[in-house]
């Protein structure tokens, strides 16, 4: 099981190194794209884990299906997931990402499957 899920992790750090600057996506479209719909929350483990890479992981670009900034905790500071979206252009007021339908990026679709 260990090999599987790291191979799971790597493959989602791959979908992720692919969300362009200025976009985000969420757990479950990174799980779906992947082959593995209800893994939603171990996506979100990958990117708990994320920070360790020797490859740098965007995940901040990676939050919940409603634009919820679930994932702030497992930054250096609870800020810092804010921080980096508003500079790469995401509006955001208590946690939530405002035009998160006009950011979102869905890797079935801009990758295809």
């Amino acid at each position: 099981m260990k090999g599987q899920k790291n191979d799971f992790f790597e493959m989602v750090y791959q979908v992720v190194r692919l969300i362009p600057y200025g976009r985000v996506t969420s757990y479950g479209a990174i799980a779906k794209y992947l082959g593995a719909k209800g893994s939603s929350r171990m996506v979100g483990w990958a990117m708990n884990n994320s920070h360790q890479q020797e490859i740098k992981v965007p995940a901040h670009r990676v939050v919940n299906r409603n634009g919820m900034l679930t994932g702030k905790m497992h930054f250096k500071s609870p800020n810092e997931m804010e921080a980096l979206l508003k500079a790469e252009g995401a509006i955001i007021n208590g946690d939530e990402i405002l035009n998160f339908n006009e950011i979102f990026w869905n890797p079935e679709k801009e990758l295809g499957i």
